[in-house]
């Protein structure tokens, strides 16, 4: 099976040495996302609330470029900061995501500076 790299720029630059996305057969794994802007990297201002719709627009912006979309997901981490935020995250998280919902787990990370970051994987098999 080859690997295919999937780079754009409507999404934040990846910040290590990782990819925004590598296709795998009929998978789509998507690196975390932040509540960055897409070209400068700045962190966006404002609410939590603000900082998960970004982060969410940039999960959705790598996956289209993918060949797919958040409808595709199968699977969604979601990472909190802080767990406060859950209810909200999970409220944002329903402005995205349609039925069959996919299977999820959300955990609290120390993250360096941010208040969310989301990963997913996508089935692009139909």
């Amino acid at each position: 099976m080859t690997r295919q790299k999937i780079i754009t720029d409507t999404a934040p630059a990846p910040g290590g040495a990782y990819s925004q996305a590598i296709v795998a057969g009929e998978f789509v794994f998507l690196s975390g996302q932040g509540p960055f802007l897409p070209g400068s990297g700045e962190k966006v201002e404002g609410s939590f609330s603000d900082h998960a719709r970004q982060t969410l627009r940039n999960l959705a912006a790598v996956a289209e470029a993918a060949g797919g979309g958040l409808d595709d997901a199968v699977r969604v981490g979601v990472f909190l900061r802080d767990m406060d935020d859950f209810p909200t995250m999970n409220e944002i998280f329903g402005e995205f995501f349609n039925e069959p919902l996919p299977a999820r787990t959300t955990i609290q990370s120390n993250l360096p500076g941010f208040t969310i970051e989301i990963d997913a994987i996508l089935y692009l098999g139909g």
